[in-house]
């Protein structure tokens, strides 16, 4: 399926979301020398937790994608209040379209139809208005999702989830949260992995999917 791509766009609602939800996934799509955009619709300044300066979360996401090799004019960032983005759907999705032809990825990761956090399900839905003629993929986030169908799996090796969980630990505002536990991690990749006899695996809803 990577064969074809050339250029790959993941909408991340907020700044943990691609590490979370496809951190193994675009190590080894950069290890194909593909070209990764990230578009990040908050920076969850009023999501702060308590201890941490307001910006924290935002260092640590540049943190990580530079820990990741994505370059900064790759990285689309943006300052939608979390947790809002219901009543600004129409902003977003006129951001989408214009990114859209700036970009014109050949696939396109984004939340799955089953994510049920409000930002999250926002982005899912002006996410396939926008990019309806582009390969679509959803993230899986279990704390997040009533169902996931896994019907695709990308296969992952030691080195893919070492930097997932590595990128990971670059979020200290994050490391209360139940999901943010390596173990939880690891046994996630397992099970996917499981699913198709490798050791360890992502898995991802198929939306959409365009022959090149």
């Amino acid at each position: 399926m990577f064969n074809e791509i050339k250029k790959v766009l993941v909408l991340a609602p907020h700044p943990d979301d691609t590490e979370f939800g496809l951190g193994g996934t675009i190590q080894k799509l950069i290890d194909l020398e593909k070209e990764i955009h990230v578009i990040v619709f908050s920076l969850c300044e009023k999501s702060t937790p308590e201890g941490f300066k307001i910006g924290t979360i935002e260092e640590e996401m540049y943190k990580s994608f530079k820990f990741y090799g994505i370059k900064n004019e790759r990285l689309h960032i943006l300052n939608f209040p979390v947790r809002e983005f219901p009543a600004k759907r129409q902003e977003i999705l006129e951001v989408l379209i214009s990114l859209k032809k700036q970009i014109n990825p050949d696939l396109v990761f984004l939340p799955s139809s089953s994510d049920i956090h409000q930002d999250h399900k926002t982005i899912y839905e002006e996410g396939i208005r926008a990019f309806k003629y582009s390969s679509l993929l959803g993230y899986e986030m279990p704390w997040n999702n009533f169902g996931f169908t896994s019907f695709v799996f990308v296969k992952l090796d030691q080195h893919h989830i070492d930097k997932k969980i590595a990128a990971l630990k670059l979020y200290k505002t994050q490391e209360k949260r139940n999901y943010s536990n390596v173990d939880f991690v690891i046994s996630l990749a397992k099970l996917r992995g499981g699913q198709i006899q490798q050791n360890y695996a992502e898995s991802f809803e198929l939306i959409r999917f365009i022959q090149m």
